[in-house]
């Protein structure tokens, strides 16, 4: 894209071939996960890169190494890898991506390339944001929103894996919710309702949940805010609205002074979670890896589009609509 805006900007093109640097892996592309965080560079909201155009974006991808950079030793040429592509992730709308070879590993016998191009960024931040940020323990209540999308999907599978007592999910259809029973939630409720807060009320006796992810925006937050249990933890992980803006300061009197109830509010970037927490992302990935390797989590559904429509692709994530993960193939 040459200018940020509605998806039309995307628009197919032929540029020269990026070549590897040293460290870094050169991987032809078999799949490109359509993540949020693509949507919101193409439009300009608030991100915590900047977005310099020309820009291709994709920030995960799965494909096979195909040359490779002074001082790499793995993974080899001709290995199937899957990962984070870019010094600032993007470039994996291609049909060629760089990529650190830090930033890759080997996709595990039994997952095909389409599902694996979409476990960083949903699996990894559906992880870190649970065991990581929020601690959640065994006998916990979580709330989960979107818990038929990608990072959803994940939340609700991996907050059973962690022990959570009960799980309360969020979602906008009855399709959505069946999804979300499924995938191992107690609760589902519809929290496009005006009254979704006293639902969760309800279901959890009045005392609210222990542990809510929120990534609407600003206005939801207020709402989330308030099924909060004492000692609660909320972890903030977007703002698919597409604004910043909205925040009632009122909403966070009675989490900081009127009764104090000792709740958390948590910011989560997955980029800064990498880039100062490396170890632990590793160890986090480990563990997702372990978990999708092994059956214990199922990654989503995956839609699989052409390269070329990538604009419909965005299009359809951000009219809410979609279950799973999006990806564009080459």
């Amino acid at each position: 894209m040459t200018e940020q805006g509605e998806p039309e900007v995307l628009k197919e093109v032929q540029l020269p071939d990026p070549t590897p640097g040293p460290g870094e892996v050169l991987i032809r592309v078999k799949a490109a996960a359509v993540n949020f965080s693509d949507v919101m560079r193409r439009r300009g909201d608030v991100y915590p890169v900047p977005t310099s155009l020309p820009f291709v974006p994709g920030a995960e991808v799965a494909g096979t190494v195909v040359a490779v950079g002074d001082g790499v030793e793995s993974p080899v040429v001709g290995t199937d890898v899957f990962g984070t592509v870019g010094s600032d992730t993007s470039g994996g709308y291609a049909e060629l991506a760089v990529a650190s070879a830090y930033n890759v590993i080997p996709v595990p016998g039994g997952l095909d390339l389409a599902t694996a191009s979409g476990v960083i960024v949903s699996g990894l931040a559906a992880t870190v944001i649970l065991a990581d940020l929020a601690k959640l323990r065994e006998g916990e209540t979580v709330f989960i929103p979107a818990a038929a999308g990608g990072v959803g999907s994940y939340a609700v599978q991996i907050a059973k894996q962690l022990g959570a007592g009960t799980i309360i999910a969020g979602a906008s259809t009855s399709e959505k919710r069946d999804i979300a029973l499924q995938l191992g939630a107690d609760h589902v409720v519809d929290y496009t309702t005006a009254t979704w807060i006293d639902d969760v009320r309800a279901i959890t006796n009045r005392r609210g949940v222990d542990v809510a992810l929120e990534m609407s925006g600003p206005t939801r937050l207020a709402e989330t805010l308030s099924i909060l249990a004492p000692f609660g933890r909320i972890v903030v992980y977007g703002s698919v609205s597409g604004s910043v803006s909205g925040l009632d300061p009122k909403a966070l009197e009675q989490l900081l002074y009127d009764p104090a109830p000792s709740q958390s509010l948590i910011g989560f970037n997955l980029g800064t979670w990498f880039a100062e927490r490396p170890g632990q992302s590793v160890a986090a990935l480990q563990r997702l890896v372990g978990w999708v390797s092994s059956g214990e989590v199922s990654a989503p559904s995956v839609q699989v589009l052409p390269l070329s429509e990538a604009a419909h692709a965005h299009r359809l994530l951000e009219s809410g609509q979609t279950t799973g993960k999006l990806v564009l193939q080459p």
